[in-house]
């Protein structure tokens, strides 16, 4: 039972203890900009709240600028603007039950309530409904000083500051955004090219195991296709609103065109594993030259990685995929079983995957596939 009860903690004991000490020192570098960010904005924020617009107790400038740069990843602008709004709606129910009803744990309970409530009514979720709660939780906690003005006021004041200078500081000192998604991009492709060289080797040693693994590790890139998906959204924005990173648009806009693409590649990665392991399982003839073009295949996505990160015309990348489909067609048995015809199908719908992601269109990728 002890055992049992012990267990998500080894596990916690175990995430952590594959990054050492230096792999930390890493991020932290790699993290400069966040922290140099986070430094400037709240102390920016309150700044100008307490100094400019005189504002005592100013803790929702800094707040509100912390919660711009780290919660709004992909959607910063929309994310001030919630934030804002919902700042607005806790502060507003919170005031106006305040002076009828006073402070205290009952009074808290009922301000949060209710401003909750207001807030799923106009239409608030997410992050603008959480801002309703904790705002109104402050106003109703923390009593102002006396003539110090309206608190309602001072409190949408200071988070519209701070959503605002938290915005300021990812315009001014961006992210690269072409180096955050290639990095991503270049782990998946890198990981999509050794499942294709595991699920060749299964085939061409006939070993059931590697086929497994190779099923395995497939389904186990599903964070990496998640984590891409969220940087590609977050990149995207920072081309978009950030003048100093303009001239990366057209380079960012070319990764992120490819994402959708990729994960389509990776559950199609899935179903070859699957079908291999399939027909080893029920001894069924290895299609000659298969693992051939399976490796043929992984070498096409490394030309195509290559490609995208120097922002290459394709020409080499393409015409690799199309060759690798050619020999998985050509290396069909004669006499064909549903797991040998799925295995080259896969193959084909694979390198149509990454021939879309090249700016193919369908119509260019039928006719370049059509081998009859």
């Amino acid at each position: 039972m002890n055992a049992a009860r012990d267990l998500p903690l080894r596990r916690l004991r175990l995430r952590y203890s594959d990054d050492s000490f230096i792999d930390r020192l890493w991020t932290i570098r790699r993290r400069w900009r966040l922290l140099l960010r986070l430094s400037l904005a709240t102390s920016l924020a309150f700044f100008i709240a307490t100094e400019v617009l005189d504002h005592e107790q100013a803790f929702f400038a800094p707040i509100a600028a912390i919660v711009a740069l780290i919660s709004g990843g992909g959607a910063r602008v929309r994310t001030v603007i919630e934030l804002v709004f919902g700042v607005a709606i806790g502060v507003l129910v919170g005031e106006l039950l305040i002076l009828g009803i006073g402070r205290g744990p009952w009074q808290m309970a009922l301000v949060v309530a209710l401003a909750v409530v207001v807030g799923t009514l106009v239409g608030l979720t997410g992050l603008a409904l959480t801002q309703a709660a904790t705002s109104s939780v402050l106003l109703t906690a923390v009593i102002p000083f006396a003539g110090t003005g309206n608190p309602a006021v001072t409190r949408f004041l200071d988070a519209l500051v701070g959503g605002l200078v938290g915005l300021v500081m990812v315009l001014l000192i961006p992210r690269n955004p072409v180096r955050d998604i290639d990095r991503e991009v270049q782990a998946f492709l890198r990981r999509l090219g050794s499942v294709l060289t595991l699920i060749a080797s299964a085939l061409r040693e006939q070993d059931i195991s590697q086929a497994d693994r190779a099923l395995a590790r497939a389904r186990g890139m599903q964070p990496l296709v998640d984590s891409m998906k969220e940087t590609a959204h977050n990149v995207a924005e920072i081309a978009r609103i950030s003048p100093m990173r303009w001239r990366q648009r057209a380079h960012v806009q070319l990764y992120t065109a490819t994402v959708i693409d990729l994960d389509n590649a990776v559950r199609d990665a899935r179903v070859l594993a699957r079908k291999t392991s399939a027909l080893l399982r029920h001894h069924e003839q290895v299609p000659a030259d298969m693992a051939l073009a399976i490796d043929a295949l992984a070498g096409a996505i490394g030309i195509f990685a290559d490609d995208l990160s120097e922002r290459d015309d394709f020409d080499e990348a393409r015409g690799e995929l199309v060759q690798a489909a050619r020999m998985a067609s050509l290396a069909m048995p004669e006499a064909v079983t549903m797991n040998s015809a799925s295995v080259a199908a896969q193959v084909r719908s694979l390198a149509a995957d990454l021939l879309y992601a090249s700016g193919y269109t369908r119509d260019e990728i039928d006719d370049r596939l059509d081998f009859d």
